[in-house]
């Protein structure tokens, strides 16, 4: 019977702190493909028994889920690249470490954008045509109320995102005594459904004109995803405005609320997160903070990346480093290029 190798299977078994997007770890996987039968989902100790569930239910999809966990993790390594958090990953075993146990606005974003990411990635893999659950969405059709005839393979979002909050929604939603951690629950399918929401909020119409020399006398068009770069864009833009809020009951029932009265009640669109976040300037092995020491500075910015705030005032050190890259080059007909090599010398400045 084909199976996950053993070196993954332990992998998967350290993930287990509260708080944390224990599928992630799949990105981590060379690829798939040894899910071929129902029974190896079994196999994925990262999946809660809902999400194993789900995974015999739809084996072709599951390569999806891991291309988008892979996504998410790079948009976010590239969306924090210059702050004090940065994305990293402690260790490959579970991915970002303590920090995603806290309810912090970082973990808000890490929920928002894992889960846009299996929405886009499912969304993208039904378009092409590689999953014969899904193809393009076929209820876009006909001439528009915009003077054109929609035409061609429209994305279907909305296959994306009913599987994307099935699957990642499954893990809030396991029953726990006494409601424990109910407050962390609502703020994970909140944020899940927001980063979801990023997609459906920002489709677009792209189109092609049809006519002699193109002259556009028809068009015809098609509603597209944005690109993923623009997914964690919006989402970082969502945790720069994010909401800090508290669990109340109303009739029994219980809701997140702002902290602070005089804030505007959240949208179904923005992040909200429970616990202020750590300064993250020194290890912090409970908050799961890695430091700033060692990390590249911009002496020159006054942002967040610049030595003053990234090093959180310790200081900064200067190293010469030499670059060796191509350069003069010349195209030789036919067919090869030939280039020369230059030097150049540049000064990078790491946090003390």
């Amino acid at each position: 019977m084909n199976t996950i190798s053993s070196g993954f299977c332990i992998l998967l078994q350290f993930l287990t702190f509260v708080g944390g997007i224990q599928w992630l770890s799949l990105a981590k996987m060379s690829s798939l493909s040894t899910i071929q039968i129902p029974e190896t989902c079994d196999s994925l100790v990262g999946l809660v028994k809902r999400q194993r569930k789900i995974c015999r239910k739809n084996i072709e999809i599951m390569d999806s889920v891991k291309n988008g966990a892979n996504n998410a993790i790079l948009e976010c390594q590239y969306q924090f690249r210059n702050r004090r958090w940065n994305c990293s990953m402690v260790e490959t075993r579970n991915i970002f470490g303590n920090v995603l146990k806290l309810g912090t606005r970082e973990a808000s974003f890490v929920h928002a954008l894992s889960s846009a990411g299996v929405a886009h990635a499912v969304t993208r893999a039904c378009s092409s045509g590689r999953l014969t659950q899904c193809g393009c969405d076929r209820t876009v059709s006909g001439p528009s109320d915009q003077g054109f005839e929609w035409s061609g393979c429209s994305d279907n979002i909305a296959f994306g995102i009913a599987f994307a909050k099935t699957f990642v929604d499954a893990r809030e939603k396991r029953k726990r005594k006494n409601n424990k951690n109910i407050g962390r629950q609502l703020m994970n399918i909140h944020n899940n459904q927001a980063g979801r929401k990023s997609i459906e909020n920002n489709m677009r119409i792209e189109c092609k004109c049809h006519g002699v020399s193109g002259s556009c006398e028809l068009r015809t068009c098609w509603r597209a995803m944005p690109t993923f770069r623009e997914v964690g864009s919006k989402i970082k833009e969502k945790f720069d405005g994010a909401t800090e809020v508290k669990l109340v009951y109303t009739n029994t029932l219980p809701r997140l609320v702002p902290v602070n009265p005089e804030f505007k009640a959240h949208t179904s669109s923005d992040l909200v997160y429970l616990v202020a976040s750590p300064d993250f300037c020194e290890p912090d092995p409970k908050s799961g903070s890695l430091g700033t020491k060692g990390r590249i500075c911009n002496k020159n910015s006054k942002a967040i990346d610049g030595c003053d705030l990234l090093c959180c005032g310790r200081g900064y050190e200067s190293r010469k480093k030499r670059i060796v890259e191509r350069c003069y080059c010349k195209f030789h007909w036919c067919c090869y290029v030939s280039c020369q090599e230059c030097v150049r010398e540049v000064e990078e400045h790491y946090c003390k």
